[in-house]
C-alpha cells in the first residue's frame, strides 16, 4: 500500500505547470530562432547598404544630368528667376534673424570669457566673431536653414507631382523632367546660397559688434579693426565655395528624393523627411572635407 510506484509525491499544480511549459516553450523558440534572427539582421544591413548605394548613385546621376541640361538654362531663364526668388528672397528674413542672434551670442560668450579669463583681450572679439562666421557658422547656418526650408519643399513638391502622375505626363509628352524641373532648382540654389551666406556673414558680424559695444564695452573701431585684421581672402573664398557646394547638394538631394517618392501620401512625407536628414549629413561631411582642403592654403 505504501510502495513507491515512481509517481511524484508532490505533483506540480496545473496552474504552475502551465506557466513552466509556456516559459520553456518561449526559451525553446528563442533558441531555435537564433540563427534566423542573425540572418534577418544581416539581410537588413545588406538591404540598407544597397538602398544607400542606390540613392547615392541616383543623386550623382541626377547631378550629372542637371549639369548637362544647363546648356539650355537661358531658355528656362524665367523659371530659374522664379526659383531664385523662392529659394533666396523668401528665405532672407529667416537667415537675417538667425545670423544676427548667432553673431550676438558668439560675441557675448567670447567677450565675457575673455574679460574674465584674460582681461584686456576682449578687444579681440571682432576677430573671433568674423573668423567664426565666415569660416564655419555662416555657411553651415545658412545651409541648414535652406535644407529645412527649401530642400524639404522641393522634395514635397516633386513627390506630390509624382503622386498626381504629372511626372509621367511629362514623360508622355517627351519632356525631360530633369531639364524641366530639376535643373532650374539646382541653378537657383547654386546662385542664391552664396548670396545668402555673404549676407549672413556680414549681418552676423554686425550683430556681434552691437553686443560687444553694449554689453562688453568694446568700441566699434576696435571691434572692426580686429575683425579686419583677422579676415583673409581665403576665409571669404571658402565661405562662398562651401555655400555653392551646400546649395547644390540640397537641391539635388531634395529633387532626387521627390522624384523617387512612393506614390502615396506616406511616400511624400518619407521623401521630405529623408531629404532633410540626408542634406544635414552631407552638409556636415562636405564641410569637413572642404575645411581640411582650405586649411592647406593658410
Amino acid at each position: 500500500m505504501g510502495a513507491d510506484n515512481g509517481t511524484p509525491q508532490h505533483p506540480v499544480p496545473p496552474r504552475r505547470r502551465g506557466l513552466l511549459e509556456q516559459t520553456g516553450a518561449a526559451f525553446s523558440s528563442l533558441w531555435s530562432a537564433g540563427w534566423s534572427g542573425h540572418r534577418n539582421f544581416l539581410e537588413r544591413v545588406g538591404g540598407g547598404a544597397l538602398a544607400l548605394t542606390e540613392a547615392v548613385g541616383h543623386d550623382a546621376l541626377l547631378f550629372a544630368r542637371s549639369v548637362g541640361a544647363c546648356g539650355g538654362a537661358f531658355r528656362k531663364g524665367r523659371e530659374i528667376v522664379r526659383q531664385m526668388f523662392i529659394c533666396g528672397f523668401m528665405s532672407f528674413p529667416v537667415v537675417v534673424l538667425v545670423a544676427i542672434f548667432a553673431g550676438a551670442v558668439l560675441a557675448l560668450q567670447a567677450g565675457l570669457t575673455l574679460r574674465e579669463k584674460a582681461p584686456g583681450l576682449e578687444a579681440q572679439i571682432g576677430a573671433i566673431v568674423a573668423a567664426s562666421m565666415t569660416r564655419e557658422m555662416g555657411p553651415i547656418m545658412c545651409a541648414l536653414i535652406l535644407a529645412g526650408r527649401v530642400g524639404s519643399a522641393m522634395a514635397a513638391e516633386l513627390g506630390t507631382m509624382r503622386v498626381s502622375e504629372e511626372i509621367d505626363a511629362l514623360h508622355a509628352m517627351s519632356i525631360d523632367p530633369v531639364r524641366f524641373l530639376v535643373m532650374p532648382r539646382v541653378v537657383a540654389m547654386f546662385v542664391m546660397a552664396p548670396v545668402l551666406t555673404i549676407f549672413a556673414d556680414y549681418i552676423g558680424v554686425w550683430g556681434g559688434a552691437v553686443v560687444a559695444y553694449e554689453q562688453v564695452g568694446v568700441s566699434y573701431a576696435a571691434y572692426f579693426a580686429a575683425a579686419e585684421n583677422a579676415l583673409v581672402l581665403v576665409d571669404l573664398n571658402s565661405s562662398v565655395i562651401k555655400a555653392m557646394v551646400f546649395g547644390t547638394l540640397i537641391a539635388v538631394v531634395g529633387c532626387g528624393r521627390g522624384l523617387r517618392a512612393a506614390s502615396s501620401a506616406e511616400g511624400v512625407g518619407k521623401a521630405t523627411k529623408d531629404s532633410v536628414v540626408a542634406s544635414f549629413i552631407l552638409i556636415i561631411i562636405f564641410n569637413y572635407l572642404i575645411s581640411s582642403i582650405v586649411r592647406q592654403f593658410y
